[in-house]
């Protein structure tokens, strides 16, 4: 009989720690992975504009480029939400905010010295 060369299943749940990291078979939350995670590298400009695409024509304003960690980045994007008045999130590192607020947006981000540009329609 030929041996079985399949590979075995990392642990995914623990009756002990629950949800395990299949990446460093830790305990979620203290998952060395996803704290190491960084800032991206950018050009050092933050972009404000409008996307639609994907939500039925329903508007929402993206803010990329904004170097933070994503601990901080949470931080801000509360900030920001709560200062539109609107909901959002935050994906792959860039903040949605659910309608149109880039001119509000925009000049936020350059009181709190960054350097903004538009982009996007």
């Amino acid at each position: 009989m030929a041996k079985s060369t399949s590979k075995i299943n990392p642990t995914v749940y623990s009756t002990a720690h629950g949800r395990v990291c299949p990446a460093c078979a830790k305990p979620v939350s203290g998952c060395a992975c996803r704290q190491q995670k960084t800032a991206p590298a950018g050009d050092g400009i933050v972009r404000v504009g409008r996307e639609t695409k994907g939500r039925k024509g329903k508007g929402v304003t993206i803010i990329s480029g904004v170097p933070l960690d994503a601990a901080k980045l949470s931080v801000l994007a509360k900030e920001l939400k709560k200062r539109c008045g609107s909901g959002g999130t935050i994906k792959d590192g860039t903040i949605e905010i659910q309608g149109d607020h880039r001119d509000m947006l925009f000049d936020e981000l350059q009181q709190r010295g960054w350097r903004v540009k538009r982009c996007g329609g």
